[in-house]
């Protein structure tokens, strides 16, 4: 049996805004073995990238709170570490990829610069050391010429080549698991492909563990091994990424993938939206958040809400209903 990597237990976050409470992140419990890239997908807004903050302990407070959960860490659980100790983890063995390039690189310092500081920081390098490893590493996702545009600004770099660049910071010191939230977001396709494959051939090589937040199921599909479909703050659907696109289990998880377009079907099929609006997050639900956009809605999903439940040994979801069925669970 794999070992779990990272073990993440009813983690729930909160903000404090004027208007009250926002319940940004709900209970949630998730894993991840060695070597293994996990794909977590849900609209805008459902608390993604959230929960990976969360774990890392990047969430502002105030107004953020992290009010419950664990977070264990080849046996150390994040959540109760002090900063001197999540420091020495963040950036180290559990690396970040962070949705905006050019806001998350700092414009006033080079990409070298940017690079080495963590590799001196956390590695020991001296500066020499540290500036040799950058261009390897710069190299290593693809930019060509390192030697030479390691002393260039991040405003001198196209955003495919920023993107690159934030992959080879956060792989500087080889950490053991890689979050990428939505590191292809605002790229064209082709650049997106490059990235995915880059990712891939990367996590071959090195053998980090990476969890992939995106919006976008028909990434995940070349991407990742284990899919969790998010909503509302909590996870709904979690299973292999062949299972749950070929039986999803969830009406929402349905209504994502009737959305995308198929090229494996010999007649086209008119693409499907869901009806209605994401939920309010300043209410905690007492029943299914999905329940006000849900075409098989019943008595049972206003009065409680469904928990993750096995279907069968490597596939759970929240629901009381078999939408194949249409009959309670």
């Amino acid at each position: 049996m794999t070992a779990k990597l990272l073990d993440v237990k009813g983690i729930e976050t909160q903000f404090k805004t004027p208007e009250g409470l926002i319940y940004a992140v709900n209970g949630v419990s998730f894993s991840l073995n060695d070597g293994e890239i996990v794909g977590i997908v849900g609209e805008s807004g459902c608390g993604k990238s959230v929960t990976m903050l969360s774990v890392l302990r990047l969430i502002d407070s105030p107004p953020g709170n992290i009010v419950a959960g664990t977070a264990h860490f080849e046996g150390n659980d994040l959540l109760q570490m002090n900063k001197e100790e999540i420091r020495k983890v963040r950036g180290a063995q559990i690396s970040m990829i962070f949705q905006d390039s050019m806001t998350a690189l700092n414009p006033l310092l080079t990409i070298g610069r940017q690079i080495t500081e963590p590799l001196e920081t956390h590695m020991n390098m001296s500066k020499s050391q540290a500036k040799k490893r950058a261009i390897e590493l710069l190299s290593l996702v693809g930019i060509p010429d390192a030697k030479d545009r390691i002393g260039e600004y991040p405003h001198q770099f196209s955003g495919g080549m920023r993107q690159r660049a934030m992959i080879a910071m956060a792989l500087a010191c080889d950490p053991k698991i890689l979050i990428a939230d939505e590191p292809t977001t605002a790229l064209d396709v082709t650049i997106q492909a490059q990235i995915i494959e880059l990712v891939k051939r990367l996590r071959d090589e090195i053998g980090m563990a990476v969890i992939w937040i995106t919006h976008d199921l028909g990434i995940i599909a070349n991407l990742a091994q284990r899919v969790i479909v998010m909503y509302g703050g909590y996870f709904i659907e979690e299973a292999p990424v062949k299972e749950l696109y070929k039986n999803p289990q969830h009406p929402y998880t349905i209504g994502l993938l009737g959305s995308l377009p198929r090229m494996d079907e010999d007649q086209p099929k008119r693409l499907i939206s869901i009806d209605g609006l994401p939920p309010i997050l300043s209410e905690k639900p007492t029943f299914c958040p999905f329940a006000y956009r849900c075409t098989h809605v019943m008595d049972r999903c206003w009065q409680e809400n469904p928990t993750l439940q096995p279907i069968n040994s490597t596939h759970r979801v929240a629901c009381w209903i078999d939408p194949q069925t249409g009959r309670e669970r």
